[in-house]
């Protein structure tokens, strides 16, 4: 899988329940609740006031490290 600033929250983690870490890391602790499930990263990066660039770069990293 390949993630971007427009892939869904719940499409990462339904994908690989590893990456709840990198989310929770910039707290985003919400991640059970429907409406940021549906939210793209860069949505959820900017009310979260964080990097959605950064936050995709390690996903990556991580899922390619597997």
């Amino acid at each position: 899988m390949q993630v971007t600033k427009q892939s869904i929250i719940g499409d990462v983690l339904d994908a690989d329940m590893g990456t709840a870490e990198f989310f929770l890391a910039i707290g985003m602790h919400c991640l059970g609740c429907p409406a940021s499930r549906g939210e793209s990263i860069e949505d959820a990066c900017a009310v979260h006031g964080t990097d959605a660039d950064e936050l995709v770069e390690k996903i990556n990293a991580y899922l390619a490290s597997k």
